[in-house]
């Protein structure tokens, strides 16, 4: 284990792993991405991209690999059993750091289907990791004010437009539609801003979750509803390659398709939107208190 070393060494060397399995794996990504860019045709499509996920699976598992070289973490996980590689997923989860990326690849590589993030539009832009993104067909979203949108209206409704084309996508072969509800990673601060009701969790925004419901609700076996704690605290990305993160909980609860809103129109019926907000409310409630309780089990743990 190299976590022997000084923790700022650690840090470089888990660094150097990060970059290099990267470097050997989106230049083989992007051949098989561009060869189904100049032959846009469905059966292409069915031909290259499982190729391009079995690409990335092994990717995640390289990662994985530097990560038990590097980082020694308690793992307590529940709720893993009885998932299926060919089916599909929405799967849903709580976001206080980068981290939490890299934990659920981890967890879920090879048991479920490749997980599809919906990106912000200029993470298209990231040097290397943006086309590698572009080429596994990961969503770039464009987030707009409510304030521009009143004196930009012709933009209301793209963000909704490029969800049901991602959809269309992942409706061709197994995936896990990754969502997380909050938008953004928690913080204190942000909690304060939006005077959440919730007392570990920020607002949740149910529209992503209502789209992607509504575009492939025949499709998605389960919910998989995703909670995880750091007990010791969420760390950045930095103190996470040093290996200061020491603990980590994960509970993952499959839930029923809520069938009476998944094929419901939420951009067009308030009724359709208030009971979403409701159905979701209940879920962050539920979640809320399930933090609460894994950060006692934490204390405990101690």
């Amino acid at each position: 284990m190299l976590n022997i070393f000084p923790a700022p060494v650690v840090g470089v060397m888990a660094s150097l792993m990060l970059a290099l399995n990267v470097l050997f794996w989106v230049p083989i990504l992007l051949v098989f991405a561009i060869l189904k860019l100049i032959i846009p045709v469905k059966s292409m499509r069915l031909l290259i991209d499982p190729i391009l996920l079995r690409i990335a699976e092994a990717w995640i598992a390289g990662n994985s690999g530097w990560m038990r070289l590097t980082q020694r973490v308690q793992w307590d996980v529940q709720g893993m059993d009885g998932l299926n590689y060919r089916s599909w997923y929405l799967v849903n989860c709580n976001h206080q750091s980068w981290v939490d990326i890299l934990v659920l690849q981890h967890l879920f590589n090879r048991r479920i289907p490749l997980l599809k993030f919906f990106l912000k539009q200029q993470l298209i832009w990231v040097p290397i990791m943006g086309l590698a993104w572009w080429a596994l067909d990961f969503p770039f979203m464009r987030r707009h004010s409510e304030e521009f949108l009143l004196t930009h209206p012709e933009m209301r409704g793209k963000d909704q437009a490029t969800t049901r084309q991602a959809c269309e996508k992942f409706a061709m072969i197994p995936t896990s539609v990754m969502n997380f509800l909050e938008g953004t990673r928690f913080t204190p601060a942000k909690q304060q801003r939006q005077n959440s009701l919730y007392k570990h969790l920020l607002k949740p925004k149910a529209g992503g979750m209502a789209l992607a419901l509504n575009a492939m609700g025949d499709k998605f076996q389960a919910i998989l509803d995703v909670t995880i704690v750091y007990p010791d605290g969420a760390l950045d990305f930095w103190q996470f390659l040093c290996g200061k993160l020491k603990r980590i909980i994960v509970r993952v609860r499959p839930l029923p398709i809520p069938q009476h809103l998944a094929q419901a129109d939420y951009a067009g019926d308030p009724a359709v939107r208030e009971a979403y907000q409701k159905w979701v409310h209940q879920l962050w409630l539920e979640k809320d208190a399930q933090i609460e309780n894994l950060k006692l089990l934490g204390l405990k743990g101690k």
